[in-house]
């Protein structure tokens, strides 16, 4: 009897970790898998391409150390995802993120994603908040060289406030970490004004003004 109430306890133990495990991209079961653009089946990740067919390039990556053109017209930021075909399913993405000077990457969170950023050029002032009820602020001012890591689901921010441009290179812990954009979120949204009103402690009349500036042009 007390043996299988071990075996109960055990199972359900493992049961929880499993569901524990969910919050993270699933483990490989083979060396790699290679995304296959060309398949429209959809998985957890993407389709494997034919191992036969896979060549060097399929983990490379040309232009990471380039300015992209496109630029956040509403913050000032440019970012440019590093697309390697071989980090399918690793559990892994990279980017690189540039700012003008005065330009930020909004408060933001990643749901599935701790992210880490190594400055490659300028300084940043950069940080993340706690959850609630602390909402404790954990920030530094970055130089080249410099690394902070954000845990998942944290808000957190880039700020250039220095005279020169900065660039960072991020990588985060999930294939598909989500981007959500705070600000975006409650105002180029859905969301009522009055729920917006009650929520932020002002009126309806100052939330109208503020999502005027989230509005398409």
């Amino acid at each position: 009897m007390a043996a299988a109430a071990l075996l109960l306890v055990a199972a359900l133990v493992a049961l929880g970790f499993g569901h524990g495990g969910e919050a993270f991209d699933p483990n490989p079961l083979q060396d790699f898998c290679v995304a296959d653009a060309t398949s429209k089946v959809r998985v957890n990740g993407l389709s494997c391409k034919d191992p036969a067919a896979v060549v060097s390039d399929d983990f490379f990556f040309a232009g990471a150390d380039k300015l992209r053109d496109e630029v956040s017209e509403r913050y000032g930021y440019s970012a440019v995802t590093v697309q390697i075909p071989g980090l399918n399913t690793q559990g892994q993405r990279y980017a690189r993120v540039d700012l003008s000077p005065g330009a930020i990457f909004p408060p933001h969170y990643h749901p599935r994603a701790a992210e880490t950023a190594l400055v490659l050029e300028g300084s940043v002032y950069f940080g993340f908040v706690s959850s609630y009820p602390n909402n404790k602020l954990f920030a530094k001012v970055l130089s080249k060289g410099d690394v902070f890591a954000v845990p998942q689901g944290l808000v957190h921010f880039l700020y250039n406030n220095g005279t020169a441009p900065a660039a960072l290179y991020a990588s985060l812990s999930s294939q598909n970490p989500g981007l959500v954009l705070l600000a975006d979120a409650l105002f180029a949204g859905a969301l009522p004004d009055d729920l917006l009103a009650k929520t932020l402690l002002t009126d309806k009349h100052t939330v109208d003004i503020i999502r005027a500036n989230f509005r398409p042009s």
